[in-house]
């Protein structure tokens, strides 16, 4: 590393190492994957290395300031290969075991829920780094305003926008876990039973449930269609189903013996649900933990 005279390296890795979390928790918003976030705190730490570090007189607000650019780049690189995608870039989601230990609080921590994410994603890189910085991590819009090339007023205003969107798509989930976990273990009981009564008694009237297999998204809306199709389809396949922490709220693992086909994250408002987002592609299992 090269550092200008008379500066502690060691005190710029200890500096660093302070804000990784807070680094890595703005990266996986902007970017939907934690080895994509993890990638772009490791770009800022090159950049902090190439950088005259005396000179910084704020060093969380420059490391925010390199890795919302770097997260930019990203994302307008991968605007540039969506066209190869069916439906575009889909979040990857990060499960947890419910026996929490220091790493998996760590993901907690940095994990926001996939609905969320899968709004977050129909944003431009732009819009979602000033409703990313300023709605989530409380950044002024004077010092997000150089980072998206726009004056603050401008940078406000495509906060406003996101979060006109992000209001409309991404429902606020019940606060209390447990409770959401109760919801989730009801929905699959009656699934397993296949009791179309039951299932209708813990969703949403205009509950959706969201299919994404890696190549195509599929949506079925309304409580009646996803009770009927849980209802039909439950005996068989929700027995290879438990709950799990899926980005910090409760979600389900389709984990036959075979091993994990499916995780879904559940989205519990009022207490029923309102939103399944269930992902079938392996690939995008970031930081799998087995129970």
């Amino acid at each position: 590393m090269s550092v200008a005279v008379g500066v502690d390296v060691d005190e710029i890795v200890t500096a660093f190492e302070a804000n990784r979390p807070h680094l890595r928790a703005v990266a996986y918003r902007m970017l939907g994957s934690m080895a994509e976030a993890e990638d772009a705190v490791q770009e800022s730490w090159l950049r902090l290395a190439r950088t005259d570090a005396a000179a910084i007189s704020n060093m969380s607000g420059w490391l925010t300031t390199v890795v919302g650019r770097v997260c930019i780049d990203m994302l307008r690189a991968r605007q540039a290969r969506r066209e190869d995608l069916v439906d575009g870039w889909q979040p990857e989601p990060v499960v947890v075991d419910d026996r929490v230990d220091p790493e998996s609080e760590a993901l907690l921590a940095d994990s926001v829920g996939l609905a969320m994410l899968v709004v977050l994603e129909t944003l431009t890189p732009a819009e979602r780094l000033s409703f990313v910085l300023h709605d989530m991590f409380g950044v002024p819009f004077e010092d997000i305003a150089p980072i998206v090339d726009r004056t603050p007023d401008a940078a406000r205003q495509l906060a406003s926008r996101a979060r006109r969107r992000v209001r409309g798509g991404a429902p606020v989930p019940d606060p209390d876990l447990a409770r959401q976990t109760e919801v989730v273990e009801a929905f699959l009981a009656a699934a397993r039973a296949g009791d179309f009564e039951r299932l209708v008694a813990v969703l949403d009237p205009d509950v959706v449930f969201r299919f994404d297999n890696g190549r195509m998204v599929h949506e079925l809306a309304g409580a009646v269609a996803v009770a009927q199709r849980a209802a039909a389809q439950g005996p068989r396949l929700a027995t290879a189903c438990r709950v799990a922490i899926v980005n910090g709220a409760a979600g389900i693992v389709v984990e036959p013996p075979t091993g994990p086909v499916g995780i879904a994250g559940v989205t519990v408002v009022n207490g029923r649900i309102v939103r399944f987002d269930l992902i079938t592609d392996p690939d995008r299992w970031t930081r799998w933990r087995k129970g």
